[in-house]
């Protein structure tokens, strides 16, 4: 097997997935320089982080986590397009193990209930073929040992692309996007709500007006990356 692996290594050599150069046989995705050298927040390291900044006094979060802080034209902004223009819903599964294993590797524990993943409108899954911020969601929740609920919070709006719109104007384009489906099993629970990149945190606080509505509800954040300036 490993034979024929090496072989076809030749024909379809596999590339890192964030700076291109060849993978040996041992590495997956990404190549061992960009595991290391990557631009991660460990903002479960750091309170007061910039993330924090974004939602104080919008949404009584517990906790905020990202995987990487977005960096315009870098690596993390290439594993981003991979994952979402070139169908690679694996390599966001992939990320979601690994920064739930640094997690664990670090000690952290927020006792989450279930873990939510941002959705996507029915016609934009359908034109996409998957949600990326569902896949991250799965990896995050194999690893994590957590159910995973993609079923209680439904996308009744369709939004157009957040990426040039200026701050309210992302407020303004997911205000009301959100319903919840089966509010009873979500009721008392500690909801880790996933998306895959947050700039302004509008659609994070458009999904948080959503599900207060129900009874004893907690909410924590975790996402793919961290945009700390304007995408």
């Amino acid at each position: 097997m490993a034979l024929i692996n090496d072989f076809m290594s030749l024909i379809y050599p596999r590339r890192c997935e964030a700076c291109s150069n060849l993978l040996f046989r041992h590495e997956v995705f990404i190549c061992n320089y960009c595991s290391v050298n990557l631009p991660k927040s460990n903002y479960h390291k750091h309170p007061g982080n910039e993330l924090e900044q974004v939602f104080a006094g919008r949404i009584p979060y517990s906790e905020l986590l990202s995987f990487f802080v977005f960096e315009k034209s870098g690596k993390v902004q290439r594993l981003l397009h991979h994952i979402k223009y070139q169908e690679q819903k694996e390599l966001a599964f992939f990320l979601g193990k690994q920064y739930a294993k640094e997690l664990l590797k670090d000690g952290f524990n927020a006792n989450f209930d279930v873990i939510l993943p941002v959705p996507l409108h029915k016609k934009k899954l359908k034109q996409r073929g998957f949600n990326q911020s569902e896949w991250f969601a799965k990896g995050l929740a194999e690893v994590l040992k957590l159910p995973l609920d993609t079923l209680s919070l439904e996308r009744v709006a369709e939004t157009s692309t957040q990426t040039r719109k200026k701050k309210y104007q992302r407020w303004e384009n997911v205000e009301g996007i959100f319903k919840v489906v089966f509010p009873k099993s979500l009721e008392r629970k500690h909801v880790l709500l996933v998306d895959d990149v947050i700039t302004t945190g509008a659609t994070i606080e458009a999904g948080w007006q959503t599900l207060k509505q129900v009874e004893g509800i907690k909410i924590s954040v975790a996402a793919i990356a961290f945009a700390a300036r304007r995408l």
